[in-house]
């Protein structure tokens, strides 16, 4: 039995048909338009998660298909913007999280998509996984363990280094829990009350990261004490042996989607793509090996109570947990984005 979260209704039906042959010679990228090649670009975050990828999702793609799979790491919204004006691809298809896919939805910067399966299509993205922003921090530094981001910004009962993600929408919400916002009434955000609660943390982060691998890194090497990071990169720290524990409580989840760049060369290949990758059995050895939480609901047939333990989905972490919500969000991402930005570098 399923030890995961259900988020939407299940839909059972096939997910892909038997396509391609003989794979053309390799090519560097990045290319020209060459629409008939069976081949695909698939930008991925490089590292663990290009590992669980290429084993549960790439691997196979090509395996049923014939159509052959090259990486592009890391993730890069710029890239994905800048391609689609120049009609220079280095990839076919990326994954962003909710904010950047409503401003590349806006942006008409990424193809039209239909569901794979029921509920799984939002802003022209498809539904893979879920991921959570969590609190971690060295108890090497902290004999009492924080427990709320009112914690982390308490600078006075934890003193030490901070770290966050530079990514305005993740960053918000964290901000206004900081200053005791309920979850429930966290949306539509209070921008102006958020940005006055960041100027109280601003002198005490240290790093605002950008990579993935460059906040475990931090964390593992005892840059800063305390971080706000991806569950999945906070397991890698701990797996390398650094002293560290985090908390679920006031996780942040956050759905990643898969998108296909507009009038990408490789339109139909990168939609089969789409389409496998978020098939359920792939999808769930993929979350599986990356500890997230599959958003195919019929994957979590896959999924066992043990090895949902790890996830954000799992009965016993999500009710910790609150979600983005994009739909009720109360700004347009790409304006908080921008003066985000702006107040980072002021």
């Amino acid at each position: 039995m399923s030890g995961m979260k259900t988020f939407v209704m299940p839909d059972r039906r096939s997910f892909l048909k038997t396509a391609g042959a003989a794979i053309t010679a390799s090519l560097a990228a990045p290319y020209i338009a060459r629409a008939q090649e069976k081949i695909l670009y698939v930008n991925t975050w490089g590292g663990p998660w290009e590992t669980a990828a290429k084993t549960h999702l790439i691997d196979p793609f090509t395996a049923e298909t014939g159509i052959q799979v090259k990486t592009v790491s890391p993730v890069s919204f710029a890239k994905l913007a800048q391609q689609v004006k120049t009609g220079t691809y280095e990839f076919d298809v990326t994954t962003l999280g909710g904010g950047e896919l409503i401003r590349a939805n806006q942006a008409g910067i990424i193809e039209d998509l239909t569901a794979p399966y029921e509920g799984g299509l939002f802003e022209n993205g498809v539904a893979s996984h879920a991921f959570a922003t969590v609190l971690a921090w060295r108890t090497d530094k902290f004999r009492e363990a924080p427990k709320t981001w009112a914690d982390f910004w308490n600078v006075e009962k934890f003193p030490g280094g901070r770290s966050l993600q530079r990514y305005a929408s993740r960053v918000v919400p964290i901000a206004l829990l900081a200053d005791g916002v309920a979850v429930k009434d966290l949306y539509p955000l209070d921008v102006d009350r958020a940005f006055k609660s960041l100027d109280k943390i601003k002198a005490h982060v240290r790093v605002w990261w950008t990579a993935g691998a460059q906040s475990t890194q931090i964390l593992r090497d005892g840059e800063v004490d305390m971080i706000g990071i991806w569950h999945g990169r906070y397991f890698e720290a701990e797996k390398a042996g650094a002293p560290v524990a985090m908390t679920w409580d006031q996780g942040e989840i956050e759905r990643a989607y898969w998108v296909v760049a507009k009038d990408t060369p490789n339109l139909e290949n990168a939609r089969m793509f789409v389409e496998f990758a978020t098939s359920a059995k792939p999808l769930a050895g993929f979350s599986k090996a990356a500890d997230y939480g599959p958003l195919n609901p019929a994957s979590n047939e896959f999924v066992s109570a043990d090895e949902a333990k790890r996830m954000p989905t799992s009965p016993q972490n999500y009710p910790h947990t609150f979600e983005q919500d994009m739909a009720n969000f109360g700004i347009d991402p790409a304006e908080l984005a921008e003066r985000f930005e702006e107040w980072v570098a002021s």
